[in-house]
């Protein structure tokens, strides 16, 4: 795998925009070669199953990063103008490469041509995924009766499989490895009034290697047991189709239910689906799988997907398992019990496996429980089998290009909420991501494919969402990640520092993630290194703790500092989230491949930041009392996309002297700019900002704003205004395109200013208004029509009168209140919004939230679709 993401990111440094006026003559024909060859074997990795590839893997990952590394060090010297003569590139040194790239192309091509007619299918990467695969037993299977968390479940697939439909229903379930899909099949199966509702039960179960045959055997082996048919021994000498033709005659008499179990491909469904008669008799497929996307595939109109345990279920399953269904348990272990079925996270079988554990713990005592709390993920990585095994057959089944991003997810620590934009940013600054030839999609939008996929296929979990269902934040179970970290280090991709370790151990990786506080780590990473993440602090010298941040130090400018940074010259992501910088250390604007950058410091940017040609992300969070002036500078970064500073910062003009110094063509994200250099000018040379919000701090001299005219940015979509001062809302010219607004903080806000300022925006489908001091009542006339919007968010308003309609609102489906606790009602007129879905008060009055009960039932006694009411009130619970 790491052979193939070698290749990917040779091939994405090859692909940057520029590197054709750089490279000229002889040089850049061997830039040629290195991109033809390197597409061959991004071809080879791709689609050839031979298994003695795997030998020439190693070679290529070698001979491929040493290009990438070459490529990168005459572009430094390039730009540097310390390897440029009479305007050509001197390439005698890039020669030794493109011959070692060349010599190991000769060789796979030369086994793939010997051995063309041995294709062989291609095992697993590593120790796991080849134990996974030679195990017939492993499967999400409990191995014992006792299950928990079920009864939901199994209420809604009887419900489907024995629901009045005649025609044949295809009734899905999916889920990640080890939920518990094929228990929950299984007790479906068995389940009496489901045995007393059908007729024949036939079970055949797919896995990844499919064959055709062997289902249809199972399929008959099943339905022989049931009714005689034809004698078995016939089976031998029939052929595939008249098998199928067998199983097909066998099922069109009788109401059938067929568990068609561990399914993982849409061709596969296409396969068998064929071999189901549709005799409109109430018969039933049911299908388990870990793709959502072939659950869809299989029904269009609903699957079932199963959610983890909660805590309360996994407990009492981790009980019974240990102690047995007919048994008590200790009462002074419950406590401690509770805390290792919630380090299981929700998963039965992570949950069986401790309690296998614990079953043979002798003697159960208190203190024993509390080392297998503190053990937990050692007890599963020794059973890789049982655990990581069952999710390695996960990710052996992933196509090359989606498992280095898989992978990444194990840079995290434990439990990080991780920002999908963020991640899809440092998925494209790793190299990870490469659009195909002739494809219109940029790089953003192949990177939220994969993403999806990953989602789709139960490998990463969507943790929080948009309210139009975009990901907001993602994450993945702890077992998968344990996999990730042990399957990373095997194939080389990745090195977590959790331990320490010699100068003599110092491992030859290429990506790091810092997550233990180590002496001297920065010290042992090796030059070559490409991506840095710290989670913990550096070990470099700090300054005492000061007020302002009490907990984290503060690192000064030092010659250390300076010794770290300046050693990694192909750093291509450095993001430091645990520490902070006094200063902004200016050894980081010296690391010219550097297209992340996130980290957390006072004082403003410096203007040497403008060497960091490559930089497509800066991240730079400081005091939000602080506001930065940016360096004019910054104006030359035309690779930039995404950036997102703490507090207020100011953009001067991209103008020196009436020339226009350049723009910023790919920026779409800017969180941080204030609102005094927000002039036609700077957006003007952002044409194609998506997202943007905008900083106005409190003034002492209290002059009013000037007018804001973004209209010209047409492809915005988002904004935000935090103003702490007056502030009119006709100040600012809003662009037709934007779909979301968000003020927060505005003082003296005038309600008679909303409605005829964005009525206007022909496009709004979320409005947010926290924290803003207004007038008592906002009242609505019947012209004030917000005809596209769908979220309406009231957070922490003076609000004490609201007078408003239904036709107001004609297409809200979203409604949330939040600690507006002076208002005394929701306009009873929302009862007939039909569009409307959900009302969430958080914190507010009693008679608002009686209000929001009275329209619930008068929705319901109108027949209306179902509103979903959620009141969260944080009093009643202490």
């Amino acid at each position: 795998m790491e052979a193939y993401t070698a290749v990917i990111s040779l091939l994405q440094t090859l692909d940057q925009s520029n590197i054709s006026e750089l490279f000229h003559d002889r040089s850049a024909e061997m830039l040629d070669s290195l991109r033809a060859t390197a597409e061959y074997f991004q071809d080879v990795l791709d689609n050839t199953t031979n298994e003695k590839i795997k030998s020439f893997e190693e070679d290529i990952r070698v001979v491929v990063s040493e290009a990438e590394d070459v490529v990168e060090m005459k572009i430094s010297e390039i730009i540097k103008e310390e390897s440029w003569t009479f305007g050509i590139l001197q390439h005698h040194d890039m020669l030794p490469v493109v011959e070692k790239m060349d010599t190991t192309k000769k060789q796979v091509m030369e086994l793939l041509s010997h051995d063309a007619d041995q294709i062989l299918k291609l095992t697993a990467d590593s120790l796991i995924g080849a134990s996974s695969r030679s195990d017939p037993m492993l499967s999400d299977q409990l191995k014992d009766d006792i299950v928990q968390g079920l009864d939901g479940d199994l209420e809604i697939i009887d419900k489907r499989l024995r629901g009045p439909t005649s025609y044949l229903d295809i009734v899905t379930i999916s889920g990640m490895g080890g939920i518990g899909k094929t228990t929950l099949a299984k007790k479906a199966y068995d389940h009496l009034p489901i045995r007393y509702h059908f007729d024949i039960f036939v079970w055949v179960t797919i896995s990844q290697e499919f064959r055709y045959r062997n289902v249809l055997l199972e399929a008959l082996h099943c339905i022989s047991k049931q009714r005689v048919n034809v004698n078995t021994k016939d089976y031998d000498e029939m052929n595939d189709s008249e098998l199928a033709d067998l199983v097909q005659k066998s099922l069109k008499g009788p109401r059938y239910l067929v568990v068609v179990d561990d399914i993982w491909s849409r061709d596969v469904w296409d396969i068998i689906s064929q071999i189901f008669p549709n005799r409109n008799n109430g018969s039933r497929v049911l299908l388990t799988t870990r793709e959502s996307d072939v659950a869809i595939y299989a029904n269009t109109s609903s699957h079932h997907k199963m959610n983890l345990l909660d805590l309360d279920n996994s407990w009492k399953l981790l009980r019974d398992k240990v102690f047995g269904l007919e048994h008590d348990h200790p009462p002074e272990m419950e406590e401690i019990g509770k805390k290792i079925a919630e380090k299981c996270q929700g998963l039965p079988l992570i949950i069986s496996v401790i309690a296998g554990h614990l079953s043979k713990t002798v003697p159960k005592t208190l203190e024993s429980w509390k080392y297998v709390a503190k053990t937990l993920s050692k007890i599963i990585a020794s059973h890789p089998n049982k655990c990581l095994g069952v999710l390695g057959l996960s990710y052996h089944h992933l196509p090359n290009r989606l498992k280095p991003c898989f992978l990444s997810l194990g840079d995290f620590p434990e439990d990080f909420q991780v920002d999908t934009r963020r991640l899809i940013q440092l998925w494209i600054a790793e190299g990870f991501i490469r659009t195909s030839s002739g494809s219109r999609e940029s790089l953003e939008e192949v990177a939220e494919h994969y993403l999806e996929d990953l989602i789709s296929r139960n490998l990463i979990m969507a943790r929080k969402k948009r309210f139009n269902g975009e990901v907001k934040v993602c994450g993945i179970h702890d077992l998968l990640r344990e996999f990730c970290l042990i399957e990373a280090e095997m194939t080389k991709f990745m090195h977590v520092v959790r331990t320490p370790f010699s100068p003599a151990q110092k491992p030859k990786f290429r990506r790091f993630s810092i997550q233990k506080r180590i002496k001297d780590a920065y010290k042992l990473l090796p030059p070559v290194a490409r991506s840095i993440y710290c989670f913990s602090l550096l070990g470099l010298p700090y300054e005492p703790r000061i007020k302002l941040l009490p907990i984290l130090p503060i690192y000064r400018q030092d010659p250390i500092i300076h010794g770290f940074f300046s050693c990694f010259n192909h750093l291509r992501v450095l993001a430091i989230f645990s520490s902070w910088f006094s200063t902004f250390p200016l050894v980081i604007t010296k690391l010219f491949h550097l297209r992340y950058l996130q980290l957390r410091c006072f004082g403003n940017i410096p203007k040497s930041i403008s060497k960091l040609l490559n930089l497509q992300t800066l991240i730079c969070d400081g005091s939000s009392s602080l506001e930065r002036t940016l360096p004019r500078k910054i104006w030359m970064l035309k690779n930039l996309s995404y950036i997102r500073l703490g507090g207020a910062s100011y953009l001067p003009s991209p103008r020196i002297d009436n020339n226009l110094v350049t723009g910023m063509p790919n920026l779409e994200e800017f969180y941080g700019i204030s609102y005094s250099s927000c002039t036609n000018e700077v957006f003007s040379s952002i044409p194609n900002l998506k997202r943007l919000t905008i900083h106005a701090p409190l003034r002492v001299d209290n002059v009013p704003y000037h007018l804001l005219d973004i209209s010209s940015s047409r492809k915005l979509e988002a904004f935000k205004l935090s103003s702490r001062q007056r502030f009119a809302l006709p100040m600012i010219v809003f662009p037709t395109s934007l779909r979301k607004l968000t003020l927060a903080f505005c003082r003296d806000f005038i309600w008679e200013e909303i409605s005829p300022t964005l009525i206007k925006l022909p496009n709004l489908e979320e409005l947010k208004l926290k924290r803003c001091r207004a007038e008592d009542v906002w009242r609505l006339s019947d012209k004030d029509i917000f005809r596209s919007l769908k979220l309406l968010l009231l957070s922490e308003l003076n609000l004490k009168g609201w007078e408003a309609s239904s036709d107001n609102f004609p297409n809200l489906k979203r409604f949330v209140l939040k600690k507006c606790k002076d208002l005394k009602e929701i306009p009873t007129d929302f009862v007939e919004i039909s569009t409307l879905e959900s009302i969430e008060l958080h914190d507010c009055t009693t008679t608002a939230e009686d209000s929001v009960r009275n329209i619930e039932q008068e929705r319901e006694d109108m027949g209306y679709n179902i509103l979903k009411v959620y009141i969260h009130n944080s009093h009643s619970k202490l």
